[in-house]
């Protein structure tokens, strides 16, 4: 008697994605002069625009705690992808700001995730693919709000 697999749940097919988008991202990126990146530096350098930002906001922006963003932006300094330096609004702040390194790796890395979503958009169509964006935003925005909807025991009432 063979057993049939249930299918993916969404934790799964989510995972099973980041992963696949993970590995094709670093693979070019180490293939076009970034072989030191890893997807856990993505949450600083993903999250850095042109002028920098202090490692709280970082973090507010990734999800992660603080301490980790800081040990993430220790390795990037030593790996020469960011500097820190001293905030212009608040001296006593610190900025972490991309160096020449990092604006390379961050313009490559956008460069290599548009080209994939170009790919999937080409094999969905247009206006599917722009449908399956906005429903799994909706879906992430729900989620990222679960105590607010009712979906917690906590948030049930009494």
């Amino acid at each position: 008697m063979r057993s049939e697999n249930p299918p993916p749940d969404l934790g799964m097919l989510i995972g099973r994605l980041m992963r696949a988008i993970q590995e094709e991202l670093f693979e070019r990126l180490a293939e076009q002069g970034h072989p030191d990146v890893r997807p856990r530096h993505g949450s600083v350098l993903a999250h850095l625009g042109p002028y920098g930002a202090r490692a709280t906001d970082l973090a507010e922006r990734s999800g992660q705690h603080k301490q980790i963003v800081g040990t993430i932006v220790d390795e990037l300094v030593r790996l020469g992808y960011v500097r820190r330096e001293p905030d212009p609004a608040d001296r006593r702040a610190k900025l972490v700001v991309l160096t020449d390194h990092g604006r390379d790796e961050v313009a490559r890395a956008r460069a290599i995730l548009a080209a994939m979503e170009r790919r999937h958009e080409q094999a969905l169509g247009g206006a599917a693919y722009v449908d399956f964006k906005e429903m799994l935003q909706q879906v992430t925005e729900r989620q990222r709000a679960w105590r607010d909807h009712g979906d917690h025991p906590r948030a049930a009432p009494d």
